[in-house]
């Protein structure tokens, strides 16, 4: 007897939303252990040290984000994961909109929108898998 078997769109939505949740994971400790790199990271800078609080704050949601993300995951929740996919548009969007009007460079800008793609992706995939 084997274990479950998936399908190929099924493994390419575990791995799209597997590589969200540790993207976000990560994203969440890089932002707590050092703010100002961070921040620079995304395409802003911190003008006053003790703006680092508010990466520190970002960095826990993202942790929630990222625990949400992988407990659904877990769940094979589809249906709900591909709200979250495209309800996520908010903040690449708005990253992007933020890295542009701090000035900074367009490889940082287009990392957003490359995020924003691939939330779009993954929404497609994950709405597939939730029609069956």
């Amino acid at each position: 007897m084997t274990g479950p078997q998936f399908n190929k769109l099924e493994i390419t939505g575990l791995l799209l939303v597997a590589l969200m949740a540790i993207l976000q994971g990560i994203y969440a400790i890089y932002a707590f252990a050092d703010p100002a790199a961070f921040a620079l990271l995304r395409g802003t800078e911190l003008h006053v040290a003790g703006d680092s609080d508010w990466v520190k704050i970002y960095s826990s949601r993202t942790l929630f984000v990222a625990l949400i993300i992988g407990y659904l995951l877990y769940l094979k929740d589809y249906r709900t994961l591909k709200w979250a996919a495209i309800f996520g548009l908010a903040m690449p969007v708005t990253d992007a909109v933020l890295a542009y009007q701090a000035l900074a460079p367009m490889q940082v800008i287009l990392k957003h929108v490359a995020t924003a793609v691939y939330l779009l992706v993954t929404f497609y995939v994950l709405h597939s898998l939730a029609k069956r």
